[in-house]
C-alpha cells in the first residue's frame, strides 16, 4: 500500500464487525422482508444491533479484496485476513504481490517477501490505532468510535436491503472525511469504505468468512528471515 498503514489497520479493526456465518448471505436473502421492516431511519438502533452482533466474536478468518483509488491511480489487491482478540491481526496479501502485515497485540510488523528489510514498531506508538483497537479488544460501540454517526441515504447500498452508516473515526478527523459501513437488518456488515481528506478512497469487501476458529498465536508472530534488516519504529508505510 502506498497509503499509511493506519487506513489498512483501521479497516482491520472494524473488520471484527464483518465476520459472517458461512451461510450468512443466503440467510440475508431469505430474510429480505425483515430487513425491509428494519427501522432504517434510526442509525443508533442499527449501530446497537451491529455492536450486539459482533462483541461476542473471538476470531475471524476471511478472504478480502481491497480497492484503492487516489492520485489518478486505481489498485486492487486481495488475500486472506486472520483476526484474534485481543489485538492480533494477520493480513496476508497474495495478489498481485505477496506482502504481510502482522500484529501480535504488542508489536506491528510489515514485510514484503524477498525484500532486504522488514519494519517493526510498537503497537502503542501508532497513535492512529488507539481508537479503532477498542473494536478489536471486543468493546465495539460504534456510536463512540464514529463521530457524527448517522445514516447515509445518499449512498446506494451494494447489497439489496442494506443500510449504510456514516461517521468519522475518533482521532482521525484530520485525515479521514468519512467511513461508510454497509449493514443488513440483522447487523451484519457487508462492506467498509474509507474516504480520506486527500481525495483517496479505500474499499474492502469480504467473503468466505469463518468465525471463532481455533487460531493459534503462532499465526500472529513474525520472525524476519535470515539476513533481513529490521527497521525500528516510525510509520509502517508500505
Amino acid at each position: 500500500m502506498s497509503k499509511p498503514i493506519f487506513s489498512l489497520v483501521w479497516m482491520a479493526a472494524a473488520l471484527m464487525l464483518v465476520a459472517t456465518a458461512p451461510d450468512a448471505q443466503a440467510q440475508s436473502q431469505a430474510q429480505g422482508n425483515s430487513q425491509t421492516q428494519f427501522k432504517s431511519n434510526d442509525a443508533r438502533q442499527m449501530a446497537a444491533r451491529v455492536d450486539a452482533r459482533y462483541n461476542s466474536i473471538k476470531t475471524l478468518q476471511a478472504d478480502f479484496t481491497e480497492t484503492y483509488s487516489g492520485g489518478g491511480a486505481r489498485r486492487t489487491e486481495s488475500g486472506t485476513l486472520l483476526l484474534k482478540k485481543p489485538g492480533r491481526m494477520r493480513w496476508e496479501y497474495t495478489s498481485p504481490r505477496r506482502k504481510l502485515f502482522i500484529t501480535d497485540g504488542a508489536t506491528a510488523w510489515f514485510y514484503v517477501p524477498g525484500e532486504a528489510q522488514a519494519r517493526r514498531t510498537a503497537l502503542k506508538s501508532l497513535d492512529d490505532l488507539r481508537s479503532p483497537l477498542r473494536l478489536l479488544l471486543g468493546h465495539s460501540h460504534l456510536e463512540k468510535e464514529l463521530k457524527g454517526l448517522s445514516l447515509a441515504p445518499d449512498v446506494r447500498p451494494a447489497t439489496p436491503g442494506g443500510v449504510v452508516l456514516r461517521g468519522i473515526p475518533v482521532g482521525l478527523e484530520d485525515r479521514v472525511s468519512q467511513v461508510l459501513l454497509e449493514c443488513d437488518g440483522d447487523g451484519w456488515v457487508r462492506r467498509l469504505v474509507m474516504d480520506e481528506l486527500d481525495g483517496s478512497t479505500t474499499e474492502f469487501r469480504f467473503s468466505g468468512e469463518k468465525e471463532n476458529l481455533p487460531l493459534g498465536d503462532a499465526s500472529f508472530r513474525f520472525t524476519p528471515p535470515a539476513g533481513v534488516e529490521v527497521l525500528q519504529g516510525g510509520a509502517l508505510t508500505p
